[in-house]
């Protein structure tokens, strides 16, 4: 891996199969794309991984930014935006 810092920015969503809320934050996921420079988003299924189930399995759909937790249940698209901002070191 390269520098802190120098690598592309990954979004990870955390899902489940048939999850309401999981294909609406990914639905405002893309929206927001549509208006903002955002990383392409990976979803992947929460169970695949038992650390991630441990972690967030009760609170899906959950949002990550390079494994930092951006929100849950919810998109808080101001808060990514935020940590975009503050990652790639633009005022």
């Amino acid at each position: 891996m390269s520098a802190a810092g120098a690598s592309a920015p990954a979004l990870i969503l955390l899902t489940r199969p048939e999850c309401e809320l999981c294909e609406q934050m990914l639905q405002q996921l893309h929206a927001l794309q549509a208006r903002a420079p955002l990383p392409p988003i990976r979803v992947l299924n929460v169970d695949s991984d038992p650390l991630w189930q441990r972690r967030f399995g009760l609170s899906i759909p959950v949002l990550l930014l390079d494994s930092v937790p951006v929100c849950r249940v919810k998109l808080d698209a101001p808060e990514l935006l935020r940590m975009l901002r503050d990652r790639s070191g633009a005022p």
